[in-house]
């Protein structure tokens, strides 16, 4: 368990991730809006070498970011309806590739996510710190 104090501290927190990161992880992110998810993938994306200007892939879906040590694949289920609305982004092939992929609101659709996938849950206090807690399987 983490306690983020501020935005720095969750970036930094992400960094730590990225920069263990290997080929084909899968980082399934949970937490309501505004705590934090997006800010922890700006850090899993310098964790990994890139220099990129992350932001929060809500209505585009997908995010690709290049330039790191290993493509960076985010994306977030927040705005889908469906399984089916999934499936259609091709999410297997990003899932089973050489990258590290990202998934925002992963528990929308949690029968998706690959077994191996690691779960981590960010949650705001009313003092304003996040907690972020990683678990190996769902």
């Amino acid at each position: 368990m983490i306690i983020s104090k501020s935005v720095e501290d969750t970036i930094a927190a992400g960094r730590k991730i990225g920069a263990s990161a290997r080929a084909g992880d899968v980082f399934a992110l949970v937490g309501d809006l505004g705590a934090g998810k997006t800010q922890l993938v700006k850090g899993i994306a310098r964790g990994l070498g890139a220099d990129a200007e992350v932001t929060s892939p809500t209505f585009t879906l997908i995010h690709e970011y290049a330039g790191g040590r290993l493509p960076l694949y985010h994306f977030d289920f927040y705005r889908l309806e469906s399984k089916a609305e999934v499936l259609r982004l091709g999410i297997d092939e990003y899932l089973f590739a050489d990258g590290v992929c990202v998934v925002e609101w992963a528990d929308r659709f949690r029968e998706l996510m690959p077994q191996s996938s690691r779960w981590i849950s960010i949650r705001a206090r009313e003092s304003g710190e996040r907690v972020i807690e990683t678990t190996a399987v769902r």
